[in-house]
């Protein structure tokens, strides 16, 4: 229960604090709006990998090589735990945006911080509006910045992935900018398996080989979502096995 004391206080801290950081940020946005973005970015980096050391969790990262640090990417993963955005983010060698669900729009300050990240907020239920919600995603992997989306749609409570919802690989599709597959092992145990209790654990977190769509055979482009996820579903099942061995 401490670690997550201690957990809540950073949150709010950070959030609390942050009131008159965004303002600062806002201002230096209208003169160089480079530098407050990377200042944005590196502000929430170094959050996340606090928050990351609270918790206590021993991360593992294979494959890092293979994010490339010269262009824009979608980034596409397996999602277990709240934490897999906080550990994924904290890192991101350039500006990136993810996908998050609409309904965090309603935390004030959060979906501030979001927004000034290129975060994008995606309503399930109105087809057009996720559509707009994907089209902007183009708009901003055109213009450098990379994208993160978990394309199960929601936080999963099995082992068993969930279908890769194939209208969301259209960013990569239609911008051809190579597909980052991670996998991301045992988040759960951070925190969802045992709520309300953060406990220490052992995470692995794997990034496979660049997927680069105009690469790809016409039926694997046709399936990208299930072909994304089969390399992920890969990655998963070797590292369980690492897992298990200590």
């Amino acid at each position: 229960m401490i670690r997550t004391l201690i957990i809540v206080i950073i949150v709010l801290a950070y959030l609390i604090l942050g009131i008159p950081v965004l303002l600062i940020e806002w201002v230096i946005g209208k003169f160089n709006p480079r530098a407050k973005d990377y200042s944005c970015l590196r502000l929430v980096q170094a959050a996340f990998k606090l928050i990351m050391f609270a918790a206590g969790t021993k991360l593992t990262v294979i494959g890092e090589e293979n994010v490339p640090k010269d262009q824009a990417v979608l980034y596409v993963g397996n999602h277990r735990s709240y934490f897999d955005v906080i550990m994924t983010y904290a890192r991101c060698p350039r500006l990136t945006g993810y996908i998050a669900k609409v309904e965090m729009l309603r935390y004030p300050l959060l979906r501030d911080w979001m927004k000034a990240l290129y975060c994008l907020f995606l309503d399930r239920d109105d087809i057009k509006a996720g559509l707009k919600t994907i089209l902007q995603g183009i708009e901003y992997i055109k213009n450098g910045i990379s994208i993160c989306i978990f394309p199960e749609g929601t936080r999963n409570h099995s082992d068993v992935m969930l279908p890769f919802k194939e209208g969301s690989m259209k960013m990569a599709e239609k911008t051809n900018c190579p597909i980052i597959p991670m996998a991301i092992t045992n988040s759960a145990e951070i925190f969802e398996n045992h709520i309300p209790f953060v406990r220490r654990c052992h995470v692995i977190l794997e990034y496979g080989k660049p997927i680069l769509p105009g690469e790809l055979s016409k039926e694997e482009k046709k399936f990208l979502g299930a072909y994304t996820q089969q390399k992920i579903q890969e990655m998963l099942d070797k590292n369980k096995s690492l897992l298990r061995i200590e």
